[in-house]
């Protein structure tokens, strides 16, 4: 494009304005075409989809690289060079958005387009907003990355990505092929979706992994979604297509601030605070044998119909979710009876410790809601080095700053019900039971073969001393001991479990003082 030296404003405006509608969608049908027949939405239309309509303001547009002697003008053959950026609003608040083109070279991330990537992290750092990664490429740009006078000076996008972390809310979609680069973003991403079937993850492609182990997988088998979110939870959500996606970007970020000073997103409701569900009372079954969906007792105590749950596939015996009380966003974390009797594993322990790190960097007080039976034990747990990563659990309720309430409903055993912050574990604002809770060092029926086998086989009925001594053992285990003792604060009416914890809330400071030693930072056991 060239301007005459003596061009009006006006001129020249239309000029550019020409060239920039050269890179829309409109004026590209043939690439257009090449992702429509692959059913997948541009770009720029998907970020339409996601954001509040005509609030998208483009940054980088016109981008392009040095022109090659005999081509096209590389406005045109890599327009924006391979992803859109710019900010814009959902539901009214700001955000910064990224948008990969994978009918620019594979959505491959080129010297300008990493650029404009980094850019954009910068300025949801600056600025103190969110950020919506849609990812949809391989990682850097082959063309152009295999030259080290280029490659050497890598850049500071994974160092400005961990600076924001807990600072501002970080989504990434992952809408296609996210090998490589992609993946890393979303590895370090508070929230990260994944569409069945279409979408992939990890840190190689099959062409690579072919060609450096000699493996051969299809992409599916490497990174789909069955893997990444059901099996391995490096993804949250697996949804069935983009717009549920968005749909889920939209709901996530309704529940957090725009950064972590900014006070937290409260929703108008006409659910009683002092709302009484007489359901909870017969939700559980008699025997402590027989399992029942925590997910109805937090439902029955949550604002109706505001629970969204984090990871909702991947280890099934804890439950992580966002959910509102009086309005207020809240986290509530629970053990699962219904899946391996909610014991905490391995998995569990990664997923209960992320979602506290998330709920505390935000500012969402947390509600414990407590039905553990331990920790999973034998050489099979050991393998999973679960030693260190239930201390993940651990280490983050030591380090959370948020009002936290605990309830026990039922058991509360050993270990797992201090890394359930069962008790005065970690200074609860409160910490209540049910009186159905029984509380004890481990599983009553292990702990009379344990400490008492000697004593039971030496009866003339060794069975039946064996289930006396099990009962004798269980009427210690009580709730209304744990009260007496002073262990738990009180054990109350399940109906008013509502009540007491949006009494508390609204009661205690949104922080704790920081108490740490005079330290520069913890060391995570991972």
């Amino acid at each position: 494009m060239k301007h005459h030296p003596d061009a009006g404003q006006r001129q020249i405006l239309a000029a550019i304005e020409s060239e920039r509608a050269l890179l829309m969608d409109a004026a590209r049908p043939e690439a257009m075409k090449r992702l429509a027949e692959r059913g997948r939405l541009s770009a720029r239309a998907r970020i339409a989809r996601l954001v509040d309509p005509g609030s998208f303001d483009e940054i980088g547009a016109l981008a392009a690289s040095e022109p090659e002697a005999g081509k096209l003008p590389p406005r045109q053959t890599s327009p924006a060079d391979g992803v859109v950026t710019g900010t814009a609003r959902i539901d009214g608040r700001p955000v910064v958005i990224l948008s990969q083109d994978f009918s620019v070279f594979g959505g491959s991330i080129g010297k300008l387009g990493s650029a404009k990537t980094q850019r954009m992290v910068k300025i949801a750092i600056r600025r103190g907003i969110p950020m919506v990664l849609m990812l949809d490429g391989g990682g850097h740009r082959i063309q152009g990355g295999q030259n080290s006078r280029h490659f050497a000076h890598a850049n500071g996008m994974f160092h400005d990505l961990a600076r924001a972390s807990g600072w501002v809310p970080m989504v990434a979609l992952m809408l296609g092929a996210g090998f490589a680069g992609p993946t890393n973003y979303a590895g370090l991403a508070d929230f990260v979706v994944m569409v069945r079937g279409q979408s992939v993850m990890g840190l190689a492609g099959p062409a690579l992994v072919k060609a450096g182990t000699g493996e051969d997988a299809d992409q599916e088998t490497l990174g789909g979604a069955e893997v990444q979110v059901d099996k391995q939870g490096l993804a949250d959500l697996g949804v069935a297509n983009e717009d549920e996606a968005f749909a889920a970007a939209r709901q996530f970020l309704s529940y957090l601030p725009g950064n972590a000073r900014k006070s937290l997103p409260f929703v108008p409701t006409d659910d009683p605070s002092d709302r009484g569900d007489d359901a909870l009372l017969d939700i559980l079954p008699d025997s402590t044998r027989r399992a029942y969906d925590m997910r109805r007792v937090i439902a029955g105590i949550a604002d109706v119909d505001s629970l969204f749950e984090l990871k909702p596939t991947f280890a099934g015996n804890i439950i992580t979710t966002f959910a509102r009380l009086g309005g207020r966003p809240v986290g509530f974390i629970a053990n699962q009876p219904m899946r391996a009797g909610g014991i905490l594993d391995a998995n569990a322990c990664e997923k209960g410790a992320h979602f506290i790190a998330l709920c505390d960097a935000f500012g969402l007080p947390l509600v414990s809601m407590i039905d553990v039976p331990g920790f999973y034990i034998g050489s099979t747990a050991e393998r999973t080095t679960l030693g260190r990563r239930s201390a993940k659990l651990i280490f983050e309720w030591g380090h959370a700053s948020v009002p936290r309430v605990s309830v026990v409903i039922r058991k509360g055993f050993g270990l797992g019900y201090f890394a359930m912050n069962g008790g005065r574990a970690f200074d609860a604002d409160a910490c209540f039971a049910w009186p159905s809770a029984q509380i004890c060092a481990m599983s009553i029926e292990g702990a009379i073969d344990v400490a008492f086998r000697k004593d039971y086989m030496a009866a003339p009925d060794p069975q039946a001393r064996r289930q006396q001594m099990i009962e004798e053992t269980r009427a210690q285990t009580a709730s209304i001991h744990a009260a007496e003792g002073f262990g738990v604060d009180d054990v109350i009416d399940p109906r008013t479990t509502r009540r007491r914890i949006i009494e508390i809330f609204d009661q205690v400071p949104p922080r704790r003082e920081n108490d740490h030693p005079p330290k520069f930072r913890s060391i995570a056991p991972i």
